[in-house]
């Protein structure tokens, strides 16, 4: 694969994408933040209550992740983007109103919660569907550095500057950003200029035997298994540890809202850098190496950092190691989407979109319901210990794949077929 240099900017349409994107991923850089600070604060509430609200951010996609791909593919994805944008802009600007009227519970916390993930599993699906649609298939790696890189620029400064907010206003108030931030994505969105033609739907097709094309194509090929099964992994052991982080840093050790956002801004910066180096870094080693060795590094730096989250200088520390892990595992993401958006066939893009996220995002509850648990019978220190060791667990699925080797991924199934046909000598 070659990676060209990109014009990506000069296209009206990927910058009002692009604009869309970091512009909303801004305001939810505020709420990641905020929300578990309402809970913890004016709620008071315990760490499995804490915990159980990030299982209700990402329930969604365990629960529709599937049927949402094989919907979202009969349809204009640009509608569903604009329409998921303001139904969690809706939602989010309950919770100030109910706090505001004084009648704000944990309850209503759930249900918003659960409300954001339903409209960000559509949201995400269109996302990475609708991308392929606007950039050409050779500059899809460009796209998404881009988009991350920019995402990552946006969300440097949300955390902190959520922090702050949430010391100088509230959090419910500062939730408030969150939902002006979906309304500007939501008109950036509608001012896309490209025409999208509404997607053929066979006569004979149904929700099930589409869900299970999805299924077939991501677990029938085994480069795509591999990467879901690490993603899956990676993302439910992480979530174990990020489902306590802010009832250790807040709730125990009393560290201020802004010193917490410091940790997301850091990771927020590793990101960002990680996404620049993503392309060399890939280069250089092969993309299947350098994918192993991103989960490998960034496990390690993260299994580092916890003992060093501690209400002293050893904190700077522990968020300087949380900025660096990302640093590495964003060789990883960036490689395994745009490998996704390459070899699947466009009409299948929605379907493998969302059977990737139920796997790999649907994790996530789980890990949060399991952190939860831990955290209140065992301790929240604990809790994370469980995640961070089972982090280094993630890299087998990659590691015991073609994968390690391969140091250019194939751009179509075709390709990949013959990158693993045995090589016959004559002699």
């Amino acid at each position: 694969m070659t990676l060209p240099t990109s014009g990506l900017f000069r296209r009206a349409d990927f910058r009002r994408f692009w604009a869309a994107d970091s512009v909303s991923q801004t305001g939810a850089a505020v709420t990641l933040v905020a929300l578990p600070l309402v809970a913890i604060g004016p709620l008071n509430a315990t760490p499995f209550e804490a915990g159980l609200l990030v299982v209700f951010e990402y329930l969604a996609f365990l629960l529709i992740g599937l049927p949402a791909g094989a919907w979202v593919d009969r349809v204009r994805r640009r509608r569903v983007m604009i329409a998921g944008s303001l139904c969690r802009a809706a939602l989010l600007g309950s919770i100030p109103v109910a706090y505001g009227l004084g009648v704000l519970t944990l309850p209503q916390l759930y249900v918003v919660a659960f409300g954001v993930s339903v409209c960000t599993v559509f949201f995400d699906v269109a996302h990475q569907s609708y991308l392929p649609q606007l950039v050409d298939d050779a500059q899809l790696v460009d796209a998404n550095v881009r988009l991350e890189a920019t995402r990552s620029i946006a969300q440097v400064g949300g955390p902190g500057a959520g922090g702050a907010l949430v010391g100088a206003l509230s959090a419910p108030v500062a939730i408030v950003v969150d939902a002006v931030g979906f309304i500007c994505s939501a008109l950036l969105l509608s001012r896309i200029r490209r025409a999208e033609a509404r997607p053929e739907v066979r006569p004979d097709a149904s929700l099930r035997t589409e869900i299970g094309e999805g299924l077939r194509f991501v677990f029938g090929n085994p480069l795509l298994r591999a990467l879901t099964l690490t993603g899956a992994i990676s993302n439910m052991c992480g979530t174990i540890g990020a489902s306590m982080l802010l009832v250790l840093l807040n709730g125990q050790l009393g560290l201020s809202p802004f010193l917490c956002g410091l940790v997301f801004t850091a990771e927020a910066a590793g990101g960002l850098l990680g996404s620049l180096l993503t392309v060399r870094l890939a280069g250089r080693i092969g993309q299947g190496p350098a994918m192993c060795a991103a989960v490998i590094s960034s496990g390690v730096l993260w299994m580092l950092a916890l003992p060093m989250y501690q209400a002293d200088w050893r904190f700077a520390v522990a968020v300087a190691l949380q900025g660096l892990g990302w640093v590495c595992f964003m060789t990883f993401k960036i490689n395994s989407v745009a490998f996704r958006q390459r070899l699947c066939p466009k009409p299948l893009l929605g379907r493998m979109t969302a059977t990737n996220r139920f796997v790999v995002w649907g994790s996530m509850p789980i890990g949060a319901l399991i952190g939860s648990a831990l955290g209140q019978n065992v301790g929240v220190r604990q809790a994370m210990w469980v995640g961070v060791l089972g982090e280094l667990l993630a890299v087998l699925p990659v590691f015991f794949s073609p994968l390690r080797t391969m140091r250019e991924l194939p751009d179509s199934p075709e390709e990949e077929q013959r990158a693993q046909r045995p090589v016959v000598t004559r002699g």
